[in-house]
């Protein structure tokens, strides 16, 4: 049998959009409910992608460790923050494919992730209905940050740490705000999460968008 790569990513379902709008949730309860494998993107990002992060800046000649905390949460503005997350999805994407490549599930595979950019996602799929991007409003935004210990997680070493925190949640609700402008250009479904929905009832939204692949 010849190897085909690209042939889970190729099929699988894929929720992007911004951090805190329960994209982790409804994947692990779709991969319930529907015997698919749930892959979940942070749980590989911040693992097993940080060794591929240090050899790759190795290779470029740049510090293993790479910027210090102080340089990355507290004197870089968040729009420049922004800029640089934005530059590294690519790259990220690449190490998200090849993990998928070693994966073959007898039914579909849902990745779930922010850095599951719709404009990234779009050429591997065969339909752009295998995408959905989950973006949370600034009031739920804020609700999840009050209520979520990991939203509220102080970056160790650095001199301000609640700035450090305000710098990384205006980031992140400008790299949300960039994907839906992604999703939007290329026609891919924007969901926008306000709370009223329970976790389960979410689930039925995006499943319902899924249905044809279920």
């Amino acid at each position: 049998m010849e190897f085909d790569a690209t042939a889970t990513a190729r099929r699988a379902l894929w929720i992007g959009g911004g951090q805190w709008a329960g994209k982790s949730t409804v994947a692990v309860k779709l991969a319930l409910r529907h015997g698919l494998t749930a892959y979940l993107y942070d749980r590989h990002d911040a693992r097993g992608h940080d060794d591929r992060r240090i050899a790759d800046r190795v290779r470029r000649g740049e510090p293993p460790a790479g910027p210090d905390p102080e340089t990355t949460w507290v004197r870089t503005d968040p729009a420049r923050m922004a800029v640089d997350t934005l530059a590294a999805f690519p790259r990220r994407f690449a190490w998200v494919l090849d993990d998928l490549s070693a994966l073959v599930p007898g039914r579909r595979v849902v990745a779930e992730g922010w850095g599951l950019r719709p404009e990234l996602v779009a050429p591997v799929v065969e339909s752009l209905r295998q995408l959905v991007v989950l973006v949370p409003t600034a009031e739920f935004r804020a609700r999840q940050i009050d209520r979520l210990p990991r939203a509220r997680a102080v970056t160790t070493g650095v001199s301000d740490p609640e700035r450090a925190l305000r710098n990384r949640w205006a980031r992140d609700e400008l790299v949300a705000a960039d994907a839906v402008v992604q999703a939007e250009r290329l026609g891919v479904r924007v969901i926008r999460v306000d709370g009223s929905l329970h976790g389960d009832q979410l689930t039925d939204l995006v499943a319902e968008h899924f249905a044809a692949y279920l």
